[in-house]
């Protein structure tokens, strides 16, 4: 008789300079722990190193979307199954302690029990290309909200009248214009002066941050169209709406196998909070919060322009529904039709 082939299963604790990994017998067992460098190099040789054991049934990964994605590419490039781990239980942590040959090990445990596990996105297509984008953006939406708010404080709380009656009743966009363009002169030991001069000086820097969230808008709106072009078509939906779907649902759509998985991963879904006799329902505070403002900004588009949302949102509170439990439901159904729209042949769908 022959003995039958080892099945492994691999565990990895990322870091940013070196991986852990764990291998597991069929039975739980270990195998063994090592060490290894976050290169490629390193990839290559934690596979041939869970290789030596056996056959490598599937590989759990913590942080396959940060420090892990390059071992994640690199065990899908040769195909080997790879899934995403949650980070350990914390309640286990306080009792037994932490280490990363204990996390690694957490990691192969929590593949064979199919616990806490999800499939990772995949980075080589047009929605990491729109995340990569969206860093950018973000960022500097939030610088463009900083200098704006300096610019409003300068010109309100010390500015003088006459350069607070020169910039009132202007928006940020004719500020910011109109402040660049100025040749403020004068001692700069006057605070009138250094008033007019740091405007000048924040104003610029506003109306470049401005133009290069201008460019990014246009590189995202060509990633939209090539991925999913039908998504503009829907009421309430931009370019940068479009987008954070796009990024969420990643370059592999299938990993959200049916519309109640997009909506639990976007923070839609209902979560059972029964007890007793009290049989409830309360709301998802989980999932992507990106998705869920998006579902949110989408919801509050149609409730204001589209007559057939309006009247389903009349519907639900003449029900006895919260104009809340209301949007609630209707963020349910938006993220159902968001989903057919990414995964599934562009077929009728109903209106709620």
């Amino acid at each position: 008789m022959t003995d039958d082939p080892v099945r492994v299963t691999g565990g990895v604790d990322t870091h940013k300079h070196v991986h852990v990994a764990a291998a597991l017998d069929g039975r739980g067992g270990v195998l063994g722990v090592r060490e290894f460098p976050a290169t490629g190099a390193g990839h290559v040789d934690l596979r041939g190193w869970l290789g030596s054991f056996g056959t490598v049934d599937a590989v759990g990964v913590e942080g396959t979307g940060s420090w892990g994605a390059g071992l994640c590419r690199s065990l899908r490039e040769a195909q080997v199954t790879v899934h995403e781990v949650w980070r350990p239980n914390r309640q286990r942590r306080r009792r037994t302690g932490k280490s990363d040959p204990a996390d690694a090990v957490a990691a192969a445990r929590a593949v064979q029990a199919g616990d806490g596990l999800a499939v990772p996105k995949d980075r080589t297509g047009p929605a990491e290309a729109a995340r990569l984008a969206r860093i950018s953006r973000d960022s500097l939406t939030r610088e463009l909200t900083k200098l704006a708010n300096q610019i409003h404080a300068v010109i309100d709380s010390t500015a003088s009248e006459t350069l607070r009656d020169r910039y009132r009743h202007k928006t940020i966009s004719q500020i910011a214009t109109e402040a660049a363009r100025s040749r403020p002169g004068g001692e700069v030991t006057n605070p009138d002066v250094m008033a007019a001069i740091t405007l000048r000086r924040l104003a610029r820097r506003w109306l470049a941050a401005s133009v290069e969230r201008d460019e990014v808008d246009i590189d995202l709106k060509v990633i939209v169209e090539a991925a999913a072009p039908q998504l503009l078509d829907e009421p309430g939906i931009g370019v940068d709406v479009a987008s954070v779907f796009i990024v969420s649902l990643g370059d592999n759509p299938d990993r959200m196998a049916t519309d109640a998985a997009a909506a639990a991963a976007w923070g839609a879904s209902p979560v059972d909070a029964s007890s007793g006799l009290h049989q409830r329902h309360r709301l998802n505070r989980g999932g992507d919060r990106q998705a869920n403002r998006a579902l949110y900004i989408v919801a509050l588009c149609r409730m204001r322009w589209d007559p057939t949302t309006q009247a389903y949102i009349a519907r639900r509170i003449a029900e006895g529904k919260t104009k809340k439990e209301a949007i609630r439901a209707l963020k349910r159904h938006l993220a159902r039709r968001i989903w057919r729209l990414l995964t599934q042949t562009p077929a009728p769908c109903p209106s709620p």
